[in-house]
């Protein structure tokens, strides 16, 4: 299996609409478009997409953060590889993308956040070399 990455584009938000959802996240593709707009547009983000020739297969967003109580990092910001497409190489393809990207940032270090639940994705994050540093709760509320 060829697979290929580059960044992504406005273009692809019917599939990257369609991966979000596998994801967990219904959004219409007008948001998803929106969405990648705004990505795409800030120096700190970016988003890349996996491809199988044509057939985009999975996707990474990625940002730098600055925080007060923390020196700098980057952050993976979501992942996802389609459900038909798993257990390939192509997560840790996104991955590499994602550190490289990291790397022309500045940055020696690496995050990403992943829901309890999620323990499949839990071995492969550290199958590709992440370690578990603190579990948390995520509060939210409507204004």
């Amino acid at each position: 299996m060829e697979i290929s990455i580059r960044q992504m584009s406005p273009q692809d938000a019917l599939a990257v609409t369609s991966l979000t959802k596998q994801l967990g996240y219904p959004l219409s593709s007008d948001q998803i478009v929106q969405n990648i707009n705004v990505v795409l547009s800030n120096k700190d983000h970016d988003a890349f997409v996996a491809l199988y020739g044509d057939k985009v297969v999975g996707w990474v967003g990625v940002a730098y953060s600055i925080q007060i109580e923390n020196p700098p990092y980057c952050e993976v910001r979501g992942l996802v590889v389609d459900d038909q497409h798993r257990s390939h190489g192509i997560g840790k393809l996104l991955i590499e993308k994602a550190k490289r990207w990291a790397k022309e940032k500045g940055n020696d270090k690496l995050r990403l956040r992943c829901n309890v639940k999620r323990t499949e994705a839990h071995v492969f994050y550290q199958h590709v070399g992440f370690k578990e540093t603190k579990q948390q709760k995520v509060f939210e509320m409507e204004i």
